[in-house]
Protein backbone atom coordinates (compact mmCIF):
# COMPACT_ATOMS: atom_id res chain seq x y z
CA UNK A 1 0.00 0.00 0.00
CA UNK A 2 1.53 3.28 -0.98
CA UNK A 3 1.62 6.43 1.19
CA UNK A 4 -1.15 8.09 -0.68
CA UNK A 5 -3.27 4.78 -0.41
CA UNK A 6 -2.75 4.91 3.40
CA UNK A 7 -3.54 8.14 4.00
CA UNK A 8 -6.92 7.98 2.50
CA UNK A 9 -7.95 5.09 4.19
CA UNK A 10 -6.93 7.07 7.16
CA UNK A 11 -9.05 10.39 6.12
CA UNK A 12 -11.88 7.56 5.62
CA UNK A 13 -11.69 5.97 8.80
CA UNK A 14 -12.10 9.28 10.42
CA UNK A 15 -14.71 10.77 8.74
CA UNK A 16 -16.37 7.36 9.52
CA UNK A 17 -15.98 7.19 13.06
CA UNK A 18 -17.28 11.10 13.44
CA UNK A 19 -20.34 10.08 11.33
CA UNK A 20 -20.81 7.59 13.61
CA UNK A 21 -21.84 9.93 16.25
CA UNK A 22 -23.43 12.61 14.48
CA UNK A 23 -26.65 12.34 13.16
CA UNK A 24 -28.90 14.79 11.46
CA UNK A 25 -32.65 15.15 12.11
CA UNK A 26 -35.52 17.45 11.13
CA UNK A 27 -34.96 19.20 14.07
CA UNK A 28 -31.64 19.38 14.32
CA UNK A 29 -29.95 18.89 11.09
CA UNK A 30 -26.25 17.47 10.57
CA UNK A 31 -23.53 21.06 9.52
CA UNK A 32 -20.96 19.25 7.38
CA UNK A 33 -17.85 20.89 6.46
CA UNK A 34 -15.34 20.34 3.07
CA UNK A 35 -12.01 21.94 3.23
CA UNK A 36 -9.34 21.59 0.50
CA UNK A 37 -6.17 23.42 -0.06
CA UNK A 38 -8.03 26.25 -2.12
CA UNK A 39 -11.66 26.55 -0.48
CA UNK A 40 -14.19 25.48 2.36
CA UNK A 41 -17.58 24.22 1.45
CA UNK A 42 -20.38 23.97 4.22
CA UNK A 43 -23.95 22.59 3.70
CA UNK A 44 -26.91 21.71 6.46
CA UNK A 45 -28.52 17.70 5.61
CA UNK A 46 -31.73 16.71 6.94
CA UNK A 47 -30.30 12.94 6.92
CA UNK A 48 -33.97 11.57 7.44
CA UNK A 49 -34.76 12.71 4.48
CA UNK A 50 -31.57 13.27 2.83
CA UNK A 51 -31.89 17.33 1.81
CA UNK A 52 -29.81 19.66 1.68
CA UNK A 53 -31.24 22.72 3.35
CA UNK A 54 -29.34 25.30 2.83
CA UNK A 55 -25.25 25.37 1.54
CA UNK A 56 -22.30 27.88 1.47
CA UNK A 57 -18.96 28.39 -0.20
CA UNK A 58 -16.07 29.82 -0.36
CA UNK A 59 -17.16 31.32 -3.77
CA UNK A 60 -20.16 32.94 -2.33
CA UNK A 61 -18.11 35.66 -0.32
CA UNK A 62 -17.76 38.48 -2.34
CA UNK A 63 -15.27 40.33 -0.48
CA UNK A 64 -11.45 39.97 -2.25
CA UNK A 65 -8.56 39.98 -0.38
CA UNK A 66 -9.36 37.78 2.39
CA UNK A 67 -6.81 34.98 3.97
CA UNK A 68 -8.51 31.23 4.15
CA UNK A 69 -9.32 31.46 7.53
CA UNK A 70 -11.50 34.96 7.17
CA UNK A 71 -12.93 33.24 4.42
CA UNK A 72 -14.41 30.10 6.24
CA UNK A 73 -15.52 32.88 8.89
CA UNK A 74 -17.64 34.96 6.45
CA UNK A 75 -19.06 31.27 5.32
CA UNK A 76 -19.97 30.21 8.42
CA UNK A 77 -21.92 33.42 8.57
CA UNK A 78 -23.33 33.32 5.40
CA UNK A 79 -24.63 29.68 5.95
CA UNK A 80 -26.15 30.49 9.36
CA UNK A 81 -28.10 33.46 7.25
CA UNK A 82 -29.22 30.88 4.28
CA UNK A 83 -30.15 29.02 7.40
CA UNK A 84 -32.18 30.99 9.24
CA UNK A 85 -34.04 31.79 5.80
CA UNK A 86 -34.49 28.01 5.93
CA UNK A 87 -36.31 28.06 9.00
CA UNK A 88 -33.11 26.41 10.93
CA UNK A 89 -31.62 27.37 14.15
CA UNK A 90 -30.30 24.55 15.64
CA UNK A 91 -27.77 21.71 14.35
CA UNK A 92 -25.25 19.44 14.85
CA UNK A 93 -21.42 19.64 13.91
CA UNK A 94 -20.21 17.39 11.53
CA UNK A 95 -16.33 18.19 11.18
CA UNK A 96 -15.22 15.13 9.03
CA UNK A 97 -12.05 13.84 9.16
CA UNK A 98 -10.66 16.97 9.83
CA UNK A 99 -9.30 18.16 13.38
CA UNK A 100 -11.52 21.12 15.07
CA UNK A 101 -8.92 23.68 14.56
CA UNK A 102 -7.94 26.84 12.20
CA UNK A 103 -10.65 26.77 9.06
CA UNK A 104 -13.15 23.81 10.29
CA UNK A 105 -12.91 26.10 13.97
CA UNK A 106 -13.13 29.27 11.75
CA UNK A 107 -16.50 28.44 10.05
CA UNK A 108 -17.84 27.08 13.25
CA UNK A 109 -17.05 30.05 15.51
CA UNK A 110 -19.05 32.53 12.22
CA UNK A 111 -22.09 29.96 12.16
CA UNK A 112 -22.72 30.64 15.77
CA UNK A 113 -21.58 35.13 15.45
CA UNK A 114 -24.82 34.57 12.65
CA UNK A 115 -26.78 32.75 15.38
CA UNK A 116 -26.69 28.91 14.60
CA UNK A 117 -26.88 27.06 17.59
CA UNK A 118 -24.35 24.06 18.34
Amino acid sequence: MSIEQSKLRTRARRAVRVRSQVRGTPDRPRLSVFRSNKAIWAQIIDDRDGRTLASAAAVHVTEKGLSKTDQATKVGQLLAERAKAAGVERVVFDRGPYLYHGRVKALADGARQGGLDF
